[in-house]
């Protein structure tokens, strides 16, 4: 009986003990689920406050708090683990507000210094958080502007506060938006005020700018707001102008140069087409994409296409566009945006992983073999500066004023030598080749003028000084080409055609017509500049 008794306790008391230990453990398990859950609570809250003070700046109005708040809500995401961070989802705000690398805000110049001038070019843009495109897009346009005008003093604007903000609350970096930019005009006694907008065409961007121009326009002795990059807007899809032909060849050249062809028919015959994604509008400006669509035929350009993000104009919705590529039998694509920046539309809508970018759309379409990107804006394209730039110096004429630089040379002689010059074109197709920096040699002799120019193929075999109709006529004196070698930065040698230019003034635009492979004339606009002595 005692043995009974004694191994009924012991069990007893094991069973207990049993009891007691889950009892213990599950009261350890409890209290760790709730300290986890207590800070996974505490994280989301954290990231919450982020977000909504993200969201207090991403709006289009600034105010006397934005310095504060951009200042606060860098300085709450600055606190955040990394984990917190991946939590941070507002109405705007994402963890990539402050965490994409978008490049080296340092390399920029906000242009917003003082010290200013009689004289002023305001270089008006949209903007862009990318801080790399804002340096080789908006920054490339801005510095071509001030080197042609170094008698001017350029400044910058951007018409998006959102993006203002973006870049102050991420970077530290103060851009002037229009109203804080025109002020710093007058408050630095500017007499002279040249509005250069880098928008595309005469949309509601352009539209707002000059609206706020009206408050202003008193207060300087002469203002005058310069072209867009693709000039007047026109009546309807048929109306073209000569901007909108100078960027179509431009910008083709670069998307043909960049793949890697030799000329657009090259990458015909390998079935590739280019499609140029714009951001698309609602305003009437929208027919420019169809002019733009229009100037691509009129040019033979079978393989470039338009498109637009918005679908505005129809035909340039993305699923429109696919069709008609589609249609026309190409294999491979090229998507190249038709943006000043290369920012959030490029890198995302255009080029993104997402379903819905263009990128996306095209392979799931099943149609191409093969789709490629081209992330860059037209800014950076140096042809699109030279636009810029001249629309530039026909808004100074405007005024009745022309910067010294642009005047000296074209009234100063030249003593008999040789010079290094350059020769502009108006045409990404047509320059000189790459191998000369933009240059030929200068001949003065008895006060005539002669410039050799090396071209960059032997494509163009015959030039002519006046119109392609003249050219066409019997008895037209035509100049006939040399054959160059030219020398490229890698060692390498090439032979091309050479012809020797009369030149009747410098920093005059001249016609000179050009003569292809293919027997069709082509009008062009050329001139001279900046003509540098040769030992």
């Amino acid at each position: 009986m005692k043995k009974k008794t004694l191994a009924l306790f012991l069990s007893c008391a094991l069973a207990v003990s049993m009891l007691s230990g889950c009892g213990s453990k599950d009261k350890d398990t409890k209290e760790a689920t709730e300290s986890s859950q207590a800070s996974e609570t505490d994280d989301q809250a954290a990231a919450d406050e982020v977000a909504k003070l993200i969201d207090d700046i991403y709006v289009q109005e600034r105010t006397d708090k934005t310095d504060e708040q951009c200042a606060a809500a860098k300085a709450a995401w600055d606190k955040l683990t990394d984990a917190q961070k991946q939590l941070v989802e507002g109405e705007n705000a994402d963890p990539d507000y402050f965490g994409r690398d978008t490049g080296d805000a340092s390399k920029d110049d906000p242009l917003n210094a003082d010290d200013i001038g009689e004289n002023e070019i305001l270089v008006v843009s949209f903007g862009t958080s990318f801080n790399d495109s804002r340096v080789a897009d908006i920054g490339g346009v801005e510095k071509a502007i001030q080197e042609a005008n170094p008698d001017w003093s350029v400044r910058r604007a951007f018409t998006a506060q959102i993006i203002i903000n973006h870049v102050q609350a991420r970077d530290n970096e103060k851009i002037d938006n229009v109203d804080q930019a025109l002020q710093r005009a007058v408050d630095n006694g500017v007499k002279n005020l040249v509005i250069q907008p880098t928008h595309l065409m005469h949309g509601a961007e352009y539209d707002e700018l000059v609206g706020e121009l009206e408050a202003y326009k008193d207060k300087f002795e002469k203002v005058v707001v310069a072209e867009p990059l693709l000039g007047e807007v026109g009546a309807d899809a048929t109306e073209i102008n000569a901007d909108k032909k100078a960027v179509a060849e431009d910008i083709t050249a670069e998307a043909v140069k960049t793949a890697g062809y030799d000329s657009l028919d090259d990458a015909k015959e390998d079935s590739t087409a280019f499609v140029f994604m714009g951001h698309g509008t609602s305003h009437t400006a929208k027919v420019s994409y169809s002019q733009m669509s229009a100037q691509m035929q009129q040019l033979g350009y079978d393989n470039v296409f338009i498109g637009t993000v918005e679908g505005e104009p129809e035909e340039t919705a993305c699923e429109n566009v696919i069709n008609a590529v589609k249609e026309a039998g190409y294999k491979k694509v090229i998507l190249r945006p038709l943006m000043v920046v290369a920012g959030d539309h490029a890198n995302n809508d255009m080029a993104g992983d997402d379903d819905d970018s263009w990128k996306s759309q095209f392979t799931a379409s099943g149609n191409f073999d093969n789709i490629d990107t081209q992330i860059a804006g037209l800014g950076e394209i140096e042809a699109i500066q030279k636009i810029y730039v001249e629309h530039t110096k026909n808004a100074i004429k405007s005024l009745g004023k022309v910067s010294k630089s642009a005047s000296a040379s074209a009234s100063d002689a030249l003593a008999d030598g040789t010079y290094a010059a350059k020769f502009n074109t108006d045409s990404g197709m047509f320059h000189v080749n790459e191998a000369n920096d933009g240059c030929g040699t200068l001949t003065v002799k008895d006060g005539k003028m002669t410039i050799h120019i090396s071209l960059v193929s032997k494509k163009i075999i015959n030039l002519f000084v006046g119109t392609a109709a003249d050219a066409a006529k019997d008895g037209a004196k035509l100049l006939e080409p040399t054959t160059d070698t030219v020398k490229y930065s890698d060692g390498t040698t090439e032979e091309v055609y050479g012809f020797d230019v009369p030149v009747e003034a410098l920093d005059q635009e001249f016609d000179l017509a050009i003569l292809g492979t293919k027997g069709t004339w082509y009008d062009h606009k050329v001139s001279v500049s900046d003509p540098q002595a040769t030992k």
